[in-house]
């Protein structure tokens, strides 16, 4: 099957195609035929284009919503420019897979695609305004692409932590509100977290009732996961995406207080506060200079910036902290996983986090944690390490081909 891997946001229409089936999936032979990324939707498009083994194709155009996006992508997909020899005409692709950011506490795996699904994920969009909108437009846009025929699957951001215990997801407010309105730990980034455990009992040759692991999902979104026998069990991330570790413009943990005590101080609404701490704070909001962590990291060992070594500094604390509470939650784990742009790609970053922690049995080898950058996988402590420490890029995109397959043909996803 030819899976179109659709992640729609408000102005951005990302995508992949990858060839995948039941077959393929069991034998790790799925291969990733094109990607790129529609920007700017609503007006004039930047637009990126992928094939593998090609060049990026680099180009603008007028792209007015997300069809429009969707309908130019496959355009280029079916052009002879593409390069894509299995895909010659719309009807060669068989599936279409969603990254839907929130599904709630009603959709605990991914699914089919069908009206009821599509009102259940409207339903959740008080709970993800910035993000559920644009989910639906990309499910209703490829229906108007494709026909209705064709099978859609939403593969839920939130899905993987449905699994965290009461005393993990309950925070300590009045319970009437939880009743009511549900407001509870979700957790975000659960399909980066879910592959990454995954790829983690490969590398080792072990089931899944084996894995007990703290992934940390580092990027300009960051997340923690304290995983047991292949369960997510606790993660940082919260009702939103801003709590927890430090971020690119998020500030992560915050005294709730904050909220009404700068709003007064500053002549600020809710709802100006609420975008200060998602869009201006994090590591954004430290530096005055950017969210970007290598440029922090630049501006660090060129310039002695000192609030670009404090904003390096509070991150690396944050998740230190964080690996810490989820040693406590799981009684002990067997290794910590680094994902994400920064996790996968700053060797400085992760040496921060493993700093000071031989308490825990951590011992990084330099050698290879220097190593370990471009998406390249694998074990970076020392031999004698007791906790393992590694490296394991993310392909979120190839899980949710992989449910998109599965849920066509009604085969479980957990693995």
């Amino acid at each position: 099957m030819n899976v179109l891997v659709l992640n729609c946001g408000s102005a951005t229409v990302k995508f992949q195609i990858i060839a995948t089936d039941l077959e393929r999936i069991a034998g790790d032979t799925d291969v990733r035929l094109a990607r790129g990324v529609v920007e700017r939707v609503g007006g004039e498009a930047i637009i990126t284009f992928e094939a593998e083994g090609r060049d990026p194709r680099r180009t603008t155009a007028p792209v007015r919503d997300t069809r429009s996006a969707v309908e130019t992508v496959i355009r280029w997909a079916t052009s002879e420019s593409s390069g894509i020899e299995s895909v010659k005409a719309v009807a060669d692709i068989h599936a279409v897979g969603h990254r839907v950011v929130h599904g709630g506490e009603r959709f605990t795996h991914s699914v089919l695609i069908t009206d009821e699904v599509l009102r259940g994920i409207e339903d959740c969009i008080d709970l993800a305004p910035l993000h559920n909108p644009a989910n639906v437009r990309g499910i209703q846009a490829a229906r108007e692409v494709f026909g209705a025929g064709l099978p859609q699957v939403a593969v839920f951001d939130t899905a993987f932590h449905q699994t965290l215990p009461p005393h993990a997801y309950l925070y300590a407010l009045p319970y009437q509100w939880y009743r009511r309105h549900r407001i509870r730990r979700y957790g975000f980034h659960g399909t980066s977290h879910r592959y990454v455990a995954y790829r983690y009992r490969k590398l080792l040759g072990i089931e899944r009732a084996a894995t007990k692991v703290i992934t940390l999902h580092l990027g300009n979104g960051c997340s923690a996961a304290a995983i047991s026998a292949g369960d997510s069990v606790d993660t940082s991330m919260g009702l939103t995406p801003l709590e927890g570790l430090v971020m690119g413009t998020r500030s992560g943990d915050v005294d709730p207080a904050i909220f009404d005590y700068i709003g007064a101080k500053e002549g600020l609404t809710p709802q100006e506060v609420d975008s200060v701490l998602n869009k201006q704070s994090g590591l954004l909001g430290i530096s005055g200079l950017t969210n970007d962590m290598r440029e922090l990291l630049d501006e660090a060992r060129e310039s002695d910036d000192r609030r670009a070594r404090l904003a390096v500094e509070i991150f690396c604390y944050r998740v230190r902290k964080y690996v810490g509470a989820y040693m406590a939650a799981l009684g002990g784990a067997d290794a910590l996983v680094f994902t994400g742009g920064i996790g996968e790609n700053s060797p400085e970053i992760r040496a921060r986090v493993c700093e000071g922690q031989g308490w825990m049995g951590l011992e990084l080898d330099p050698a290879r944690n220097e190593a370990h950058t471009d998406r390249r996988e694998g074990l970076i402590s020392a031999d004698g390490s007791r906790l393992a420490v590694y490296v394991i890029p993310t392909d979120e995109e190839l899980l949710i081909a992989r449910d998109t397959v599965r849920s066509v043909h009604g085969v479980p996803q957990r693995f």
